[in-house]
């Protein structure tokens, strides 16, 4: 049996949780190197996701905490959308993707993991991402450590 390393993890399982929403307190901690925001908007804000299903997965989260999509207004849902693009249009130049999953969980029963504040998720898929791994050995292998991610696409324009 091989064994497959992945050290930073033991971070978040044995460190303290959060018990208010992290889609509210991170963006208020201005640390977002290390809370792996980056961009912030008026309305919205780019994070990568702590356990992405993909390096690259990006979630669009609106300030506004609310766990029903009909809780934010029309000029936050426009700059959801247009953050959305945006993220897909950064992952496409600096990892080249072959396709895309966007979409959002709304509550816990539809997979929401965070089922008190929506955000967007933007997952870049390669053909062949998906193999015997998750499915026989219920691991995914992550290719490159987060921090480096992050480095390979702080630097985008998200407001062109």
């Amino acid at each position: 049996m091989k064994n497959i390393w992945a050290p930073w993890r033991l971070d978040y399982i044995l460190g303290p949780k959060d018990k208010n929403c992290i889609f509210c307190s991170k963006p208020r901690e201005n640390e977002d190197k290390k809370n792996l925001i980056l961009y912030r908007g008026k309305q919205n804000f780019v994070i990568l996701n702590l356990f992405p299903y993909n390096n690259g997965h990006l979630m669009v989260v609106p300030y506004t905490h609310t766990s029903d999509i009909q809780g934010i207004g029309a000029d936050d849902a426009n700059e959801m959308m247009r953050l959305t693009k945006r993220c897909v249009a950064l992952l496409k130049e600096r990892f080249k993707p072959h396709g895309f999953n966007i979409g959002m969980n709304l509550e816990s029963a539809a997979g929401a993991g965070i089922d008190e504040h929506i955000h967007m998720h933007v997952v870049p898929r390669w053909n062949g991402d998906t193999n015997f791994m998750p499915v026989l050995g219920e691991t995914r292998v992550m290719p490159q450590h987060i921090q480096s991610t992050y480095d390979a696409l702080a630097d985008f324009p998200f407001d062109e």
